[in-house]
């Protein structure tokens, strides 16, 4: 059994800012266009990115962004105790119950959503279901339709190996479709006999921008499979999350967490290619160990910096998980299990 380091498919031409690409059908799984991913506006429900979080989320026990006075939400009616201020009373629940009792508000809040959108030659890759890729303009559609119902303005940084492109945070549809449409123009820029360059250089060069755009109270969310990353990338998350909120979306495939007993991994980089077998116990130890020891490295470092980190399988559906992570209950899995997190 050879099983493709790559799969094949060619690219779409790049259409202008603003405009849809028209590709006939995209190959399921292996990339997306702006149709499907704004289809994906109804599955965008039961998660959330705001600060109160349920206490499975990983995103509780957040601080809040700066309150900005859109509005009053209520929030719970409770016992009064000292100190509450008489004016938030609920004179008909105390009368009813015989006990003081106060309703309780928070103030809503308005703050940019900026999401930061992986579309590199290393997201090409997919064992089942879908490319890393895929699963990474999934994520972000969904995000970005999700804050659009959530009343807030959502704008992106989409990057692949040629460069990127800036959707300045609005409220409207207009823009996340805007926002979309760019993704899906990059995703469909990828092709298995694309040069292979592992490098953080256009990774950091989005988190630059992002740093210079964010100045306080923003929510960022980086959607990558952080291939390449090195000390500056480390350095461009730590600037980020001193003054704003900031998630990682790690995007991994299952694969060389879940090797088969038998048959062979063809390894290329575009030019050069080894087979691996997975018959043989060394080889089999040195690929666990590659993995283990890189998805050790990147959860030290989120943790060390503070920044939370929700590991999402290209393996699987992709809003199921985030309602996993951001809604229901998660169940907890190894590391190894759930973070693939080499190509």
């Amino acid at each position: 059994m050879r099983l493709p380091f790559r799969a094949i498919a060619r690219a779409a031409p790049a259409a202008r800012h603003g405009e849809v690409s028209q590709v006939s059908q995209p190959a399921a799984g292996v990339s997306v266009d702006v149709a499907a991913l704004a289809a994906l506006e109804a599955a965008a429900r039961d998660f959330h990115f705001q600060s109160r979080q349920p206490g499975h989320s990983v995103l509780a026990g957040r601080h809040a962004s700066k309150v900005r006075g859109r509005g009053l939400s209520f929030e719970e009616l409770r016992l009064y105790l000292p100190g509450d201020d008489i004016r938030s009373m609920d004179w008909r629940v105390t009368a009813r119950t015989g006990q003081p009792h106060v309703r309780v508000y928070t103030e809503e809040k308005d703050r940019p959503v900026l999401l930061v959108v992986d579309q590199r030659i290393n997201m090409f890759f997919g064992s089942r279901r879908a490319m890393k890729s895929v699963s990474a303009a999934e994520a972000a559609a969904l995000a970005a339709w999700r804050v659009l119902a959530e009343g807030d303005r959502v704008g992106g940084i989409v990057f692949g190996d040629e460069g990127a492109e800036v959707f300045v945070p609005r409220r409207s549809r207009d823009a996340v479709q805007q926002l979309l449409g760019g993704i899906a123009r990059f995703n469909q820029l990828l092709r298995a006999d694309a040069q292979a360059g592992r490098s953080a250089a256009q990774l950091n060069a989005a988190l630059e921008r992002a740093v210079s755009m964010a100045r306080h109270d923003w929510l960022i969310i980086v959607i990558s499979d952080f291939d390449g990353h090195d000390a500056r990338t480390r350095d461009l998350m730590l600037q980020m999350a001193a003054h704003n909120d900031l998630l990682t979306i790690l995007i991994h495939d299952p694969f060389l967490s879940e090797l088969p007993a038998s048959g062979q991994l063809v390894v290329s980089d575009g030019e050069l290619q080894v087979e691996l077998g997975f018959g043989h116990a060394a080889t089999r130890r040195s690929i666990a160990g590659f993995v283990d020891e890189h998805a050790r490295v990147l959860l030290d470092w989120h943790h060390a910096i503070g920044v939370p980190l929700l590991p999402l399988s290209a393996a699987e559906e992709t809003a199921l998980q985030l309602r996993r992570l951001l809604g229901r209950p998660l169940q907890q899995a190894p590391a190894r299990q759930r973070m693939g997190v080499a190509r």
